[in-house]
């Protein structure tokens, strides 16, 4: 455990080290982030530097690149996926700075980029993983059709995690508490330890990160760090074949992605809007909940949910 620990603290070093330049490169190249009109108490947040996410992109590589041991080809890439899908998002964001507008990748281009990362991942791990997901300690083969779910796994965990950054602090603090109890969950596992180094390398990366986009946030992690996080959290759970408990300490993802898809379905459907405004933390904005209260609210439910998930899994696996 003593390993997981110092991960942790040079995540957060290594965060807070390279959190000053890149902020500084962000300022110095004008890397600011495009505020969308209709998020009026947003407006003072328009021209804070994005791309933000390499802070804890990079710490979390170099810092996995001290601790790693043993067979380290799959856990190398999990990181390898975190990168593609934080290049995927540089994209994006690279062009909404170029363009200077809110949109970057068009939704389609953004898809196939998610899918085209995911199809090879799926069919690596259906090659060396295997096909059965392990939900609390039961074992269920889907045989074949692993490939196509953890396709739509990625798709909606990137897509879930890139929704959840609305609010300064907001993805970062919800992530990082959900990648304390996942990283406990792995090293309780045989074969878990890389698993929970680079959970925990996260983890730090993160808290320095925080201290950077706590509000009011002075960097956004932009889609860099969005989609580079969703990525990073979904190849956690494939490799670990535990996709089926991230919906559980992650409810917050679940919610946030369902009340963005319901909102358009309905107001498509009847012009009208079930939430003030989706995703749902915009909706209690709007509602007049102050952002760091969300953000306070969205972690402590992160942290009941994987706290009840961990004493659950200690139970069915005879640890308790």
């Amino acid at each position: 455990m003593l390993e997981f620990f110092l991960v942790f603290l040079v995540g957060l070093s290594l965060a807070l080290i390279l959190g000053v330049p890149i902020l500084k490169l962000c300022k110095k190249f004008h890397l600011s982030q495009t505020i969308l009109h209709y998020v009026d108490k947003h407006a003072g947040k328009s021209g804070t530097p994005t791309m933000g996410g390499w802070i804890f992109i990079l710490a979390t590589l170099f810092a996995c690149g001290i601790f790693l041991r043993g067979e380290v080809y799959m856990p190398v890439l999990v990181l390898l996926t975190m990168l593609g899908y934080g290049l995927l998002g540089f994209m994006d964001d690279f062009i909404k700075i170029k363009y200077h507008k809110n949109e970057g990748l068009k939704p389609y281009q953004k898809i196939i980029g998610q899918v085209s990362i995911a199809t090879i991942i799926a069919i690596f791990a259906y090659f060396k993983v295997g096909s059965d997901l392990n939900f609390f300690g039961l074992q269920l083969d889907l045989g074949l059709f692993i490939i196509p779910f953890i396709i739509i796994f990625y798709v909606a965990v990137t897509n879930a995690v890139n929704l959840t950054d609305g609010l300064d602090g907001l993805a970062t603090g919800v992530s990082g508490t959900y990648l304390l109890f996942f990283g406990i969950i792995t090293a309780l596992l045989a074969g878990g330890y890389n698993y929970s180094i680079i959970a925990f390398a996260l983890l730090g990366a993160l808290v320095g990160f925080f201290l950077f986009n706590c509000f009011p946030a002075k960097i956004f992690m932009g889609d860099t760090g969005s989609l580079a996080l969703g990525g990073a959290i979904a190849s956690l759970a494939v490799f670990t074949k535990l996709e089926l408990i991230l919906p559980i300490i992650g409810i917050l993802y679940v919610l946030t992605a369902l009340s963005d898809i319901i909102q358009v379905g309905y107001y498509k459907k009847t012009h009208k809007r079930v939430f003030k405004m989706a995703p749902l933390h915009h909706h209690f904005e709007k509602s007049g909940v102050h952002e760091n209260r969300i953000v306070a609210v969205y972690i402590v439910i992160t942290m009941v949910c994987g706290l009840g998930t961990l004493i659950g899994y200690l139970f069915v696996t005879g640890v308790l």
